[in-house]
């Protein structure tokens, strides 16, 4: 029975894998994979069609790295005073308070980002859209931040209290031996914890479908609106997309990239992970 749960894991993926290469095998059949890559411009709906997932590929990464630029230090902060300085009390009250940011519905944030964030940040950005990459950047950080420090502080908890004490009698500080001893210790937990963070960013959808816009636009500025892959992905879902045509099948194309991207950085993790263990 165990042996039937994880091979319909491994099914279930590899299915996937399946339905996103088969679909878009007729996209790159049509259109050569440099022209993908490389175009500027991504209009496949229009009478001149250009399929260029640069503009698009570019909003996703500005909105992901924004959000980690914001759950990376705020994350290690607070998993580390979870971990090494609070209290039982203490945690037992803001474990369930970061906890429950996950299961707002992103929808909520992604009008909380539009209709509040977005008018109050315009007043101190000067040059800010209505529709931008920064603002909605913030809030999937904000979003993330649960999955960074539930996962990170359990995997500082885990490390044995012996490496403490030792740090200790060294004559470390409580913060020395955090980020001397503890974090290494929790090398793989807390990579772990940022590459699920960032796959969740990368692969959200509603928040940057609702407040960075719906037009693909090759920008280096996170001040202006922008479609990312998934948005295009839900505004091309809902459309009259004839079910066989090149447009259609853009849809699995885009989402081919997301699922490499993802894949990478989960591959980079891995071989980060082995590194740090043979090191150590």
């Amino acid at each position: 029975m165990l042996f039937a749960c994880a091979a319909l894991s491994v099914a279930i993926t590899a299915a996937i894998v399946w339905v996103l290469v088969s679909e878009s095998w007729m996209f790159f059949s049509q259109i050569p994979l440099v022209t993908f890559l490389t175009d500027t411009q991504w209009t496949p709906v229009f009478t001149n069609a250009r399929y260029g997932i640069l503009p698009l590929l570019t909003a996703t990464l500005w909105a992901a790295g924004i959000a980690m630029a914001v759950a990376t230090p705020l994350g290690l902060v607070l998993s580390i005073y979870l971990s090494e300085f609070a209290g039982p009390r203490v945690r037992e009250i803001l474990k369930p308070i970061l906890e429950m940011l996950a299961a707002v519905p992103t929808v909520v944030f992604g009008y909380f980002a539009l209709l509040f964030l977005t008018p109050l940040a315009k007043q101190f950005i000067p040059g800010l859209s209505g529709f931008n990459l920064l603002v909605p950047g913030f809030v999937l950080g904000i979003m993330i931040l649960p999955y960074v420090v539930t996962i990170s502080e359990d995997a500082m908890r885990a490390v044995p209290m012996t490496l403490r004490e030792g740090a200790f009698a060294l004559g470390m500080s409580r913060w020395r031996t955090a980020f001397s001893v503890v974090i290494p210790g929790a090398f793989s937990g807390v990579t772990a914890a940022y590459l699920l963070a960032f796959s969740r960013a990368v692969g959200e959808t509603m928040i940057v479908a609702i407040a960075a816009g719906q037009n693909p636009n090759l920008t280096g500025d996170p001040r202006e609106g922008a479609a990312t892959i998934t948005a295009y992905i839900v505004q091309m879902s809902l459309g009259d997309l004839p079910h066989g045509t090149l447009a259609y099948s853009t849809i699995f194309a885009t989402g081919l990239v997301l699922f490499v991207i993802t894949l990478g950085f989960n591959v980079l993790g891995f071989v980060l992970r082995r590194k740090f263990r043979e090191a150590y």
